[in-house]
């Protein structure tokens, strides 16, 4: 499993809870009948004092991830930019994780047989189809409103994980003021 943490912000804002990633590897293994299953998560995170708030909750999350749940856990800064435009000057934070991801299902290649991508980046598109040529199976789980039509039709299967009838949620998703 490849989890793209930012791209599936999306589905956990739309239902209003964030995912249960014990459930969720629970429920890869139901799906795809195997007993093993190795989790890949990526995530970029604000800078110390970008905030104002406290950013411990979200290390103290990479941390269970790693020893509770024994995910490799990619983490990064997210890469603050200075713009200037019509609208005036100011930064804009950028996080991608692409390539991480590619390199990972590259790597690891010839440790699975089929690759759980969450995700719904199109740049994801020529990573399937290398893998699909390879002879891997590529499911694609993801949200209605942040698929890309090539990504959800490129893959073996896609699965809207809005719609996925097995309980992967956790607690309710509360915004900060």
């Amino acid at each position: 499993m490849f989890i793209d943490a930012s791209n599936l912000w999306q589905a956990q804002k739309a239902k209003g809870r964030f995912f249960n990633y014990k459930k969720i590897v629970e429920y890869v293994k139901g799906k795809f009948l195997t007993k093993q299953v190795e989790v890949f998560y990526y995530s970029a995170y604000p800078a110390n004092g970008t905030r104002p708030y406290d950013l411990d909750d979200r290390h103290q999350f990479f941390t269970f991830l790693k020893k509770g749940l024994k995910f490799k856990v990619r983490k990064k800064e997210l890469k603050r930019i200075r713009v200037a435009d019509e609208h005036g000057k100011y930064l804009r934070e950028k996080g991608n994780m692409d390539v991480e991801i590619t390199i990972d299902a590259m790597y690891y290649f010839e440790k699975y047989d089929i690759a759980a991508l969450f995700t719904g980046d199109s740049d994801f598109l020529a990573l399937v189809a290398h893998l699909r040529m390879g002879g891997k199976k590529v499911y694609i789980f993801s949200s209605k409103n942040n698929i890309s039509e090539e990504l959800r039709t490129g893959a073996d299967a896609y699965f809207d994980i809005l719609k996925i009838n097995d309980d992967i949620w956790g607690r309710e998703l509360r915004y900060r003021e």
